[in-house]
């Protein structure tokens, strides 16, 4: 991407080494993808995910924490960079967008985090990957889920980062426009099949959303190089739940689907990178997700 001389976000807050109940979390210790997933979705409906995780109690947001004095790795620190140039260009995109809709954008805040932290939705971990949570219109991010997407995930490259925050920024779009509102509603009176299903059409919508960031920022400040959009593909390919729980048990079960298959998060992200359209990402009125 070229990003080299972006200005970045002052909605940046640092809790990099200030973490709840100890060090770096791993991901990969002791917890399945299923729970994760689970543990994913109960955070964005507002319920605390250290009852699926821990069994921790809900907790109120603290407040904010600065890092340490101490030296961090450059690397880790360029990375913070990067995320937060990212966050300034969604900002610049859904300013203009909002404003053209004739509505006011509020910016969220994004969270780096060392493990885990608190939120308005209850205790953060590493484990669950980056997420937003809608009671304090935050992202939040541990840094080394980066990693794990580049090893374990073998999707590496700087735009599939800035996939990553950009489908989170999704959700705070949805989150402003009465989405995701409206969605926890039908959620409650419905079954776990169709509320999965819900879920699913929620998610893709926020890749969907992704993509409009990137066509908006690249038509306007031409941000994407060769080989960028192949980067979120294979991220998106990656993240699918199919993928997911053929990896973790071998095969993959679609009425237990959260956030949709490969094919259909790579499918939306194209849509919305295409048109650039809020009306192109309706998936709550598509017969074919």
């Amino acid at each position: 991407m070229r990003f080299e001389d972006q200005e970045q976000s002052r909605n940046i807050e640092d809790r990099r080494g200030a973490g709840f109940g100890g060090g770096r979390g791993r991901r990969a210790g002791g917890i399945g993808v299923g729970t994760i997933v689970i543990a994913l979705i109960a955070m964005y409906f507002g319920i605390d995910p250290a009852i699926v995780l821990d069994g921790a109690g809900r907790v109120a947001e603290p407040p904010a924490q600065s890092a340490p004095a101490g030296p961090r790795p450059a690397a880790e620190d360029e990375l913070a960079r990067f995320v937060s140039m990212v966050l300034a260009d969604t900002e610049k995109t859904w300013h203009a967008l909002f404003r053209a809709g004739g509505r006011e954008y509020v910016e969220p805040k994004l969270v780096l985090f060392t493990g885990a932290t608190r939120t308005a939705c209850g205790v953060g971990q590493a484990a669950m990957g980056p997420f937003y949570c809608p009671g304090d219109q935050k992202v939040y991010i541990d840094l080394g889920f980066y990693e794990e997407l580049r090893q374990r995930y073998r999707a590496p490259g700087d735009f599939a980062q800035a996939y990553v925050i950009a489908h989170e920024i999704g959700h705070h779009v949805q989150n402003q426009l009465g989405i995701s509102a409206k969605v926890q509603s039908m959620r409650q009176r419905v079954s776990e099949r169709e509320g999965n299903q819900l879920s699913v059409r929620l998610e893709l919508q926020a890749d969907c959303l992704a993509g409009i960031w990137a066509h908006h920022a690249d038509r306007a400040r031409k941000v994407l190089e060769a080989g960028d959009v192949e980067e979120a593909l294979t991220a998106a390919t990656a993240i699918g739940d199919d993928r997911l729980q053929k990896q973790a048990q071998g095969y993959a079960v679609p009425d237990s689907f959260t956030h949709g298959s490969s094919e259909q998060r790579v499918r939306w992200f194209r849509t919305g990178l295409a048109s650039g359209e809020f009306g192109a990402c309706d998936t709550f009125a598509s017969d074919r997700l």
